[in-house]
């Protein structure tokens, strides 16, 4: 087992073998740099963040409202409990006033990336990033949960 890692036992002393280096072939740097590359690219691609393609939908118990993440609005959103307000301003969506006890939805902050969420649930209203190509209530893509 010692000669698996270098060293060898000569009279109660260790002494360290030399390493032989690494015969590389031209093929091993061409898998190497392929890998690296296919690595860098599928980074770049998932976490490349293109705001012309997100938008902001706010679902209530009246109606789905859709907005594009780069547009300036404010709305009032109908629910059981009285309107909630959505501001949107500077690619952020949040919730800034609400009927709710607890205003748990206003503490949550802003939603501005691909799948953040924020939510009142006494009032039945959900507000959520999503791309534009994508169809209001049908998924294209996997998440932890659903997979």
């Amino acid at each position: 087992m010692s000669r698996l890692f270098g060293i060898k036992r000569k009279s109660g002393t260790m002494q360290k073998l030399h390493v032989r280096a690494l015969n590389l072939r031209f093929l091993d740097f061409v898998v190497l740099f392929l890998t690296v590359s296919i690595t860098a690219f599928c980074t770049v691609k998932i976490y490349s963040k293109n705001e012309s393609d997100l938008q902001i939908v706010i679902t209530g118990k009246k109606g789905i409202w859709v907005y594009p993440i780069n547009q300036t609005v404010q709305t009032d959103i109908p629910g059981p409990l009285g309107l909630t307000t959505v501001t949107l301003k500077d690619g952020k969506a949040r919730v800034i006033s609400s009927p709710c006890a607890n205003q748990t939805c206003i503490t949550s902050g802003p939603v501005q990336r691909k799948g953040q969420w924020a939510a009142c649930l006494p009032n039945a209203v959900f507000v959520r990033v999503e791309s534009a190509d994508a169809k209001h209530g049908e998924h294209k893509e996997l998440d932890a949960v659903a997979w």
